[in-house]
């Protein structure tokens, strides 16, 4: 699933850095701590790497 909107994709990015071990993950905070303990490795990379080009900042609560 691709990000919607530029935090969710520096969201993801967190977590997966967290899932990597290259951060810690007392160091994640909101979104990107609940991505980091219900989505694998696999679901974060492909949010992780959507283009942020065009997105809006936040998605809309629709």
């Amino acid at each position: 699933m691709p990000a919607k909107s530029k935090a969710q994709q520096k969201a993801a990015g967190a977590a997966l850095s967290a899932k990597r071990g290259d951060q810690k993950v007392s160091q994640l905070k909101g979104a990107s701590k609940s991505m980091y303990e219900s989505m694998d490795a696999k679901e974060l990379e492909k949010m992780a790497s959507t283009k942020r080009k065009g997105k809006p900042e936040h998605a809309s609560k629709d």
